[in-house]
């Protein structure tokens, strides 16, 4: 799998915000086998945060970092972060968020777009989140972006994947397209069933920081995802509407009375 010319082995991208302890960050990480953390710029250079430890910790991970303008409302607040974090990082990526509605915290798709375009332009390599909408991922594939990101459920809901026929045709829709199924899981046979979808990676935060054993968690998660990704390139049986027996019939004994 790649994003952007990028080889990785892990299809687990973990998000790094709301976990107990450092420690547990770090040991749910390494469980995870993760290759890419996502870090809200934001959030993270907030006073809850002891700043440059943070950014040391991650580092000593020797993980990719692919920072998030999570929190903004706009494209051009969008904009404005981006451009931050890739000083502050050193990184062309950007997973790119532009929310309309705190309650959902559904994507501002027209912000998206409008921000994409710029960043696109700017050099960044964009990895938007967005919904399973087509015509809104063709705009964003249009404005240069070369990873999708639908959600599976707003953030932090844990319900997994809400429209399952909606992401299996974005899937394919976009064939040649990597796509990442974010926010909305919950635990790890939603994210086996992304897989099973053919999606490419899944991205994972709040369902891992807030177990009750994150470490545990982050480790069936990726287990779960190995799964899903191997089910589906075993190409699994489409569903029936009659029942197929699996022992013959021909060649069976006839008893008589």
């Amino acid at each position: 799998m790649s994003f952007y010319g990028v080889e990785l082995s892990s299809r687990l991208l973990l998000g790094t915000a709301r976990y107990p302890s450092p420690k547990v960050l770090v040991d749910a990480i390494k469980a995870s086998e993760a290759q890419v953390v996502t870090v809200s710029l934001r959030r993270e250079a907030g006073s809850e945060r002891s700043g440059q430890g943070f950014w040391s910790i991650i580092r000593s991970l020797g993980v990719r970092v692919l920072p998030n303008t999570a929190g903004c409302h706009t494209a051009k607040e969008a904009v404005t972060t981006a451009h931050m974090a890739r000083e502050l990082f050193d990184t062309p990526w950007i997973k790119l968020e532009v929310i309309r509605d705190d309650e959902t915290l559904q994507p501002d798709v027209f912000g998206l777009v409008e921000a994409a375009k710029v960043l696109n332009e700017d050099g960044f390599e964009v990895f938007p989140y967005t919904t399973e909408d087509l015509s809104v991922a063709d705009r964003l594939v249009e404005a240069g972006c070369r990873v999708l990101m639908p959600w599976g459920a707003p953030i932090g809901s844990a319900r997994g994947l809400n429209n399952a026929y909606g992401l299996k045709a974005m899937r394919a829709h976009f064939p040649d397209i990597p796509l990442v199924v974010d926010a909305g899981l919950g635990v790890p046979s939603h994210a086996a069933a992304a897989m099973e979808l053919g999606y490419d990676a899944v991205l994972l935060n709040t369902a891992v920081a807030e177990a009750g054993d994150p470490v545990a968690m982050a480790k069936a998660f990726a287990l779960a995802i190995e799964a899903g990704r191997m089910a589906f390139a075993a190409r699994p049986l489409e569903p029936r509407d009659m029942a197929a027996p699996s022992t013959p019939v021909f060649g069976m004994a006839a008893l008589g009375g």
